[in-house]
């Protein structure tokens, strides 16, 4: 089974394209008129101000911008933000209420880069848990270059997990690599490289003591592998100490809270040096045991319309809330999640690279589009003002993503806008009340 994979990728890579960031080819020119501008940065907000796109890129933006023979769009009493990014997510394999590698067909993965696309997400990448379809007939590179509709798709190709008994295939990590030493790791990197992947991902943790955890031989070589080869590596982490080893082995991404201990000035310290990517992923976290009490968000219509079919009659069941709730797990999730909650604020105010995450699309309760409304509005709740979480969510994940046209409202970044009926410096929770989006200076169905 092992050497057939490995045979189909060899004849996929053959067909793959390298990366460009943008081909989308958007012609025409848009103003858009009298909007309050946040541009993703530390620039100051403009509020009243214009932004002309012509051919899918910001021209000029700031107060008194004109644009000869442009379509002209009033957004009086509108916020306009940059879209937004999720650095941490999984696409295709949630279908219904279930989570299989058999959902992964194109139509489901072009389906949930839609309704991303609807929420203000424009950006996703897809953590580990690809499937060989993807890098088929040219859909990678139209999906990551977003020629179609729905948000662009950057991939992690097959992650990198531990050996375990009967794997079954189309589990949702039934064809990630499990080398079982060091010496396996390099042919495996060169497929993915091949793939054209930029980063790829590890799973280290244990599960709670339910799987044996990554021996450390196998993860340094897996990232000095990936650095041999201009490819950055994230982890998917739990405990301090291993974060701790990671990052002293030069891990480029913590991709998930540390959620054991809160940190201490050691680990930030060599997190700084070492210019770590931190995503807490707390909407994760949240969603672990926030259905077995009463939770905010159950019956409000924008959390409702991105479940997958089935879902919410799940969670909402009295069965579901109970099964919940007692399990031995929900006092450990809680915890966590305050634990991680704790560590985002730290790890901020030490002034490391946050980037917004939500492991959105791994399971079905860990809903599209929703969560990465939500992880922005648990930044804000750990202490993160507001500003800075907005820049969390879009220009500090394209830094993350190393997307240069992406991330900030300003001349000659790719148009890729998020257009409020409030102002979330006001409330986080505004950025849910969205007018519209727009992909490359076309607004988006």
């Amino acid at each position: 089974m092992k050497n057939f994979f490995y045979l189909l990728l060899a004849i996929l890579v053959s067909c793959s394209s390298p990366q460009n960031e943008n081909r989308e080819g958007k012609t025409g020119s848009v103003l858009l008129k009298n909007a309050k501008i946040l541009r993703g940065d530390s620039t100051p907000v403009i509020e009243n101000g214009n932004i002309l796109i012509e051919n899918g890129r910001i021209a000029e933006v700031g107060a008194g911008v004109t644009g000869q023979g442009a379509e002209e769009v009033d957004l009086s009493g509108k916020t306009v933000m940059p879209a937004i990014m999720c650095t941490h997510a999984h696409i295709g394999v949630v279908k219904d209420t279930t989570a299989s590698g058999a959902n992964y067909t194109r139509e489901n993965i072009i389906r949930q880069l839609k309704k991303y696309a609807s929420y203000g997400v424009l950006h996703v990448q897809a953590l580990g848990t690809d499937r060989p379809l993807l890098f088929q007939n040219g859909l990678y590179d139209s999906l990551r270059n977003g020629s179609g509709e729905g948000a662009r798709l950057i991939s992690a190709g097959f992650g990198f997990n531990v050996p375990q008994a009967n794997v079954n295939p189309s589990s949702t990590q039934g064809l990630v690599y499990r080398p079982s030493s060091a010496s396996q790791v390099p042919a495996e990197m060169d497929s993915l490289a091949k793939l054209g992947i930029n980063t790829v991902k590890i799973w280290v943790d244990d599960f709670n003591k339910t799987v044996p955890k990554m021996n450390e031989e196998v993860y340094h070589a897996i990232i000095d592998e990936a650095h041999k080869r201009n490819m950055k590596v994230a982890a998917h982490v739990y405990y301090l100490a291993d974060a701790r080893r990671l990052v002293a082995d030069g891990i480029d991404f913590l991709a998930h809270s540390i959620r054991d201990s809160v940190v201490d000035d050691a680990l930030l310290a060599m997190m700084k040096s070492k210019d770590v990517v931190y995503i807490p992923t707390l909407s994760l976290d949240k969603f672990a045991y926030a259905y077995g009490g009463e939770t905010e968000w159950i019956n409000d219509p924008f959390f409702k319309e991105s479940l997958e079919p089935g879902v919410y009659e799940m969670i909402s069941s009295e069965k579901y809330k109970n099964d919940t709730k007692n399990s031995p797990a929900y006092a450990r999730n809680q915890n966590a999640f305050k634990i991680a909650m704790a560590n985002a604020k730290k790890i901020f105010d030490y002034g490391i690279k946050v980037a917004l995450g939500t492991d959105s699309g791994a399971f079905p309760i860990r809903t599209q589009g929703f969560a990465e409304h939500l992880e922005m509005q648990l930044l804000s709740e750990a202490g993160v003002p507001v500003s800075d979480v907005i820049a969390i969510a879009t220009n500090n994940s394209a830094q993350a993503l190393g997307l240069r046209d992406f991330g900030t409202i300003g001349a000659g970044k790719v148009a890729d806008l998020l257009v409020l009926d409030a102002d979330p410096m006001q409330d986080i929770k505004n950025t849910r009340k969205i007018f519209s989006v727009y992909k490359a200076g076309v607004k988006v169905k």
